[in-house]
């Protein structure tokens, strides 16, 4: 779907324009078909309970198909949030690990790791909310690899943490290309065709429907159609997991972002290679 224009609503008025369509289309269409039913009949109510029959097996067949993919929407929403909480982890276990080498590369490192997460949260994720795909953090990522390469370790115990170090790197890399590739993941066009079409047919089945008493028919046309259009409003909050208001955010990576101020500030003694002893 390209409706990207509905993730700009709050979520309560997307709600209700969703709810409201497709209550508005099953009771339009009760209106106008009450003569043909009538006309279909023949007698008072001689079909009702074949068109019970077929609504139940159409409902059936839809609630499951439904069913599962709003399963598979939120668990592809679970999955982007833990890509975003593991990019978050990777970047604090990597601060951790270069905040301890010497002067000057633990100055340059660090501040290269806090640029890169202030961009992503600041300029990056706006970016991402619009379907954008960013790249103001590569550059960023780029200088911490060339700093990186530059620190020379001096004995065994820095080039156990240099080689640690750039194995964190590595992740990093791994796990922004893969937040990137999220970002414009959806469901394909065909299958919400099927999703809205078969929600259209469960409600024109009701219609079919010969009752004494049309107020009667008409709730039970606005409950059916209600609860379908707020399935769908579910499907398509969660269809795309950066857009909207109910979205992926980046609260873990501002966490971490703050914890990398406080750190910055309270700074542990660095890794320094021994002495040579005195001859």
């Amino acid at each position: 779907m390209t409706l990207y224009w509905i993730y700009d609503l709050p979520p309560w008025l997307f709600g209700i324009v969703c709810i409201g369509a497709f209550i508005a289309f099953g009771l339009v269409g009760t209106y106008l078909t009450r003569v043909f039913v009538r006309r279909v009949h023949e007698e008072d109510h001689s079909h009702n309970d074949i068109v019970g029959y077929y609504l139940s097996a159409v409902t059936v067949f839809y609630g499951i198909t439904l069913g599962l993919v709003a399963i598979g929407t939120w668990n592809n929403y679970a999955a982007i949030q833990d890509k975003v909480d593991r990019e978050a982890q990777v970047i604090a276990s990597l601060y951790r690990d270069v905040n301890v080498y010497p002067e000057p590369s633990r100055a340059l490192l660090t501040n290269d790791l806090r640029r890169y997460t202030l961009e992503v949260i600041d300029h990056s994720w706006p970016q991402m909310r619009q379907g954008i795909v960013p790249n103001g953090s590569a550059p960023m990522l780029d200088d911490f690899q060339g700093h990186l390469l530059q620190f020379q370790p001096a004995d065994m115990g820095q080039q156990v943490l240099y080689s640690e170090a750039y194995r964190q790197f590595n992740n990093l890399v791994e796990v922004r290309r893969s937040r990137l590739d999220s970002i414009q993941t959806s469901l394909p066009r065909s299958l919400w065709w099927m999703v809205l079409l078969g929600a259209l047919t469960c409600i024109a089945a009701t219609w079919f429907f010969h009752m004494r008493s049309t107020l009667m028919h008409r709730w039970m046309t606005v409950l059916m159609s209600g609860l379908l259009g707020l399935m769908i409003f579910l499907v398509a909050t969660l269809d795309n997991p950066f857009r909207g208001k109910v979205s992926v955010g980046p609260d873990s990576l501002k966490r971490v972002y703050t914890q990398l101020v406080l750190l910055s500030k309270k700074q542990p003694p660095a890794i320094v290679a021994p002495s040579p002893p005195v001859q």
